[in-house]
């Protein structure tokens, strides 16, 4: 944040002051819940850590007080634009002995603030508020956001926090699903909340042409050819390595395939991309291209959006992001992708891990005529905001809150 903006912040503030004064306004009243949300960090792009900051600010904007308990990091700064307050614990250690001594610190985090609801969003701290819970006598609530590493019943074990909140929020119905089978969590505690995209953000009118075209130079892509994307880490399961082997199977060098993402330390799976690509004799079609701040104007940019995961998506936010933005979109038939998209009205579906099947359907979307593209466009835009917009999540996480805290018998008006 710029010293400028500062500057104006703190001219609003004093000016909004200066006139609540002048009409003998009250002051604001006294918020009526407060919550805690904890996760082990507020650093990365992870949708953990988004979806706490987006939440953050909407418990605020209900005229309720929004904590948050974390080790620190990057995002620390939004829960300050939301309004939020940031408390900074260890909540990113697995050490048991550390995961013992945050019992204590929430415990007494939670007295200390008069918390009402606890929601946890991650494993490791989510054991620690779990039993600060129990201990101070505050309900307990939970995000489901993947199926975990469920190997081992040491796993299965660590992972159950997770489902042993008073209600469980799903971030799909796979999800759901994956709940009730695994862990036996009954329906009745099973809220699904799917993930939200920002339409303030990731809207075409918000994305300006400079923006576009500044990408696209700096990616060094050419005018006029179809451009075919891929937006996620550089991790094997993202299924780069199968949009590849797509890419060659439709044997054409008129088009672009961008691979946008870090490697995030993954440096030998990076070079067997490379390697891949080059021995494919894609050098001149496929390039990977590293983390983007800007993925409004990425997004932009594609004629197709391609999500190729191997194994299934708790949600895929990619997925809706891009239909949010009117662009074609194709994924696998297989986890989240399966509740964003029906078949050829908002996307495409393709056998999950089959590179020919992926081949064919990226040629039928590149073939579209305007008027099934534009159909396409609007029932996708359609789709994401009634369905899938930051706004109804927010709203959907607010009403369990609510839930919780009635059957507690607390008032939860703002």
């Amino acid at each position: 944040m710029t010293i400028s903006t500062h500057l104006n912040i703190l001219s609003s503030a004093a000016k909004r002051s200066a006139d609540d004064g002048a009409s003998g306004a009250s002051p604001r009243p006294r918020p009526t819940v407060t919550v805690l949300q904890v996760l082990p960090a507020l650093g990365g792009s992870g949708g953990v850590e988004r979806g706490t900051v987006e939440i953050a600010g909407c418990i605020s904007k209900r005229g309720w007080r929004s904590l948050v308990a974390s080790s620190g990091g990057e995002r620390v700064y939004q829960l300050q634009r939301a309004e939020a307050e940031h408390f900074e614990l260890p909540l990113q250690s697995k050490n048991p002995f550390v995961m013992r001594a945050n019992i204590k610190r929430l415990e007494a985090l939670i007295r200390e603030q008069g918390v009402d609801i606890v929601h946890a969003r991650s494993r490791a701290p989510a054991w620690s508020a779990y039993f600060a819970c129990r201990r101070a006598g505050v309900p307990f609530v939970t995000t489901f956001h993947g199926t975990y590493n469920t190997k081992g019943l040491g796993k299965r074990l660590y992972n159950s926090v997770m489902a042993r909140g008073e209600r469980v929020i799903a971030i799909s119905r796979f999800i759901a699903g994956h709940l009730k089978q695994t862990y036996g969590v009954p329906s009745d505690r099973i809220r699904v909340v799917h993930r939200g995209v920002d339409l303030e953000t990731f809207a075409q009118s918000k994305v300006s042409v400079e923006r576009v075209v500044q990408l696209a130079q700096k990616w060094r892509l050419e005018e006029g050819l179809p451009i075919i994307m891929l937006p996620a880490r550089l991790t094997r399961w993202k299924g780069q390595g199968l949009l590849v082997d797509a890419i060659q199977k439709m044997g054409r060098d008129d088009i672009r395939c961008v691979l946008v993402g870090a490697d995030q330390g993954r440096v030998a799976y990076r070079k067997e991309l490379e390697t891949k690509i080059e021995a494919a004799g894609l050098g001149g079609v496929v390039r990977i291209v590293d983390h983007c701040d800007d993925m409004p104007a990425a997004y932009m940019l594609a004629d197709v959006v391609v999500s190729a995961s191997t194994d299934p998506e708790a949600f895929g936010r990619v997925v809706v992001e891009a239909q949010a933005l009117g662009r074609p979109v194709v994924a696998p038939n297989h986890g989240g992708a399966c509740e964003t998209i029906v078949e050829r009205q908002t996307g495409w579906l393709f056998t999950p891990g089959d590179a020919n099947d992926l081949a064919r359907v990226l040629g039928a979307v590149l073939n579209l005529d305007e008027d099934d593209r534009q159909a396409l466009v609007n029932a996708e835009m359609a789709s994401v905001q009634e369905s899938f917009s930051k706004d109804a999540m927010c709203a959907k996480t607010i009403a369990v809150y609510e839930e919780v805290l009635a059957a507690h018998g607390k008032a939860a008006s703002a």
